[in-house]
């Protein structure tokens, strides 16, 4: 048995409503072949201190997937469906939402998702990543200014251990001072450390190329100063009106942040593959909403074959 699957088994704790009262309701339904996933075992309870030291024991399993020439993928998720597809997949060794995907599935946007749905969508997607024994992150846009401390309290509660933590104020669109950035990051951190989870993994997000001042070696300045304030790797965009990153320069964040670079993987020709990515020694490899698109496309193409037929 893993030392993973000892951590989730150890984090279980029983159901209060009776397995048969469970099942009485749904007798009645006829019911369909679905695809054979693991059986549903309940949440992590985050109250007491033994949940909380098996929880940081999954947040250090989830930091030691991010090794350097070797990076963790994660294929972003937004709901119950996605979460339970990716993660039953072998080679999916975390779970990552991808707050974009999360706000369009719950009928908003991303610039305009509140914490609460955000969470809510997180508690749903974090059952199924305990039953699928899967560390989950949580895209916390920037934390949502002074609520901060209760977004993380929120993911720990649903089950995750660790974030997605942007340095762009999601009310105003600026980018926050380096420092003022970097404090966000100690806090959040400081307030894992204070709920029992001391490893909790912190994915800053620097946009200064995207939404800053487009200083490349800001960048690298700003991505120094978040690791040193407790963040495990440090996430940029090149955007797509610049066409993304280029390989250079993925080579050269990676070199000055000795490889806790998490990058993105785009789903179109001539842009860096998973292998090239690992091959330049970043430690994270992420791919935002692009397989909720996937997903809806598809799902669309198969509905017009369908009804097009009638």
């Amino acid at each position: 048995m893993s030392a993973l699957r000892q951590v989730f088994k150890a984090s279980r704790i029983s159901t209060s409503l009776p397995r048969r009262r469970l099942f009485r309701r749904h007798t009645s339904i006829n019911t369909v072949q679905l695809p054979q996933f693991n059986q549903p075992k309940a949440p992590f309870s985050t109250t007491g201190t033994m949940a909380h030291s098996n929880l940081n024991k999954t947040a250090l399993a989830l930091k030691a997937l991010h090794v350097p020439g070797q990076p963790v993928i994660m294929a972003n998720v937004w709901d119950v469906a996605s979460t339970r597809t990716v993660g039953s997949l072998p080679s999916a060794k975390a779970l990552a939402t991808a707050s974009y995907a999360v706000a369009l599935a719950n009928d908003s946007e991303d610039a305009l998702m509140t914490l609460e749905t955000n969470l809510a969508a997180a508690r749903a997607i974090g059952k199924v990543a305990v039953e699928l024994e899967k560390p989950l992150s949580v895209d916390l846009q920037d934390g949502y200014g002074a609520r901060l401390e209760e977004a993380i309290q929120g993911v720990i509660a649903a089950g995750a251990v660790g974030v997605n933590i942007e340095d762009v104020d999601k009310d105003t669109g600026v980018q926050y001072a380096p420092e003022e950035a970097a404090e966000r990051i100690r806090k959040a951190v400081a307030v894992a450390k204070g709920e029992g989870v001391p490893d909790f993994v912190v994915n800053a997000r620097c946009d200064t190329i995207l939404k800053g001042s487009g200083d490349f070696d800001e960048t690298i300045q700003r991505g120094k100063l978040y690791l040193e304030a407790g963040a495990t790797t440090v996430f940029v965009i090149g955007g797509s009106g610049r066409g993304g990153l280029t390989t250079d320069e993925v080579k050269r964040l990676s070199t000055a942040l000795d490889g806790r670079l998490n990058a993105s993987v785009v789903f179109a020709e001539g842009k860096l593959t998973a292998k090239e990515l690992g091959d330049i020694g970043i430690s994270r490899i992420s791919i935002g909403p692009q397989l909720y698109f996937k997903a809806m496309q598809a799902a669309k193409a198969e509905a017009e074959k369908l009804l097009s037929r009638a």
